[in-house]
């Protein structure tokens, strides 16, 4: 038996890194799941890995900016798979740099998707999950969404804009009768593509250049997470073990947000 058996999972930006981690983790707990993304070969390398497994999966391309793909999108999962009982709100990027330098495009574009796409997606998908018996909606937020940033201030306030924002949809879910739990999760430095293509030298430049590899040495783990290890916490709140946790953050950050040496690793 698996923790999400007969559940139906959806996971925006399943199409690589954390997202498709957490695609393959619910398919082999049981979950049908539905990946989107708008790359269309890396959610079908998602799919085919979940087929491989023995699992359940299906691919639906998806700008989560358009409001009325959106509507598409979580019509056809009910339609398809007979209701919804996960979103994990996955679908995001990074654009560092100065905010000196940073273009009012770069912002919007940044913040339509790490912002506004979190917006849409709950929005659609808490009546979704509710009709189907309850659920949960999982937020993918940042360490950079509880603490500041040099080089990644548009970055950090996309991120903590969702954070506040789960908080506010769990109470409000809550407060209406609505059976859909809303917590994010915040991990540190993961290796995923949204690190690994950053340029060489890190973030920014001069005195506040971010060194993803500096961060991640000096964590208390002492390297990077791995998308697995972010899937697992997503699991967790998926699933009914964490029927008592709502409106919460998990911080998965091999230590970062402790302290120690990798505040130093920001200030330097």
């Amino acid at each position: 038996m698996g923790l999400l058996d007969g559940k139906v999972a959806m996971i925006t930006g399943g199409g690589s890194g954390i997202g498709r981690a957490c695609a393959e983790t619910l398919a082999r707990e049981g979950a049908q799941v539905v990946v989107t993304d708008i790359d269309d070969d890396g959610m079908a390398a998602t799919v085919d890995q979940i087929l491989a497994q023995d699992g359940n999966a299906f691919a639906l391309p998806h700008d989560v900016t358009d409001e009325d793909v959106w509507r598409g999108v979580i019509e056809e999962v009910r339609s398809r798979c007979g209701g919804l009982h996960v979103l994990v709100n996955n679908a995001g990027i990074g654009i560092g740099g100065s905010l000196l330098d940073m273009s009012l495009e770069d912002w919007r574009r940044q913040n339509a998707i790490n912002l506004d796409g979190v917006f849409l997606g709950t929005k659609h998908a808490i009546p979704a999950i509710h009709n189907s018996g309850g659920g949960s909606i999982i937020i993918m937020s940042s360490v950079a969404g509880l603490r500041g940033s040099p080089g990644l201030a548009g970055y950090s306030a996309s991120k903590g804009g969702v954070r506040l924002f789960a908080k506010s949809a769990a109470l409000e879910c809550a407060g209406a009768g609505l059976k859909v739990r809303v917590n994010s999760v915040h991990p540190g430095i993961i290796d995923t593509p949204i690190w690994t293509k950053l340029p060489s030298g890190g973030l920014s430049g001069g005195a506040n250049a971010i060194d993803p590899e500096a961060l991640a040495a000096a964590t208390v783990a002492h390297r990077a997470g791995l998308p697995q290890e972010v899937a697992d916490g997503v699991l967790y709140l998926a699933s009914d073990l964490s029927s008592y946790v709502n409106g919460s953050e998990l911080v998965i950050d091999g230590g970062m947000m402790a302290g120690g040496a990798n505040r130093t690793a920001l200030q330097d």
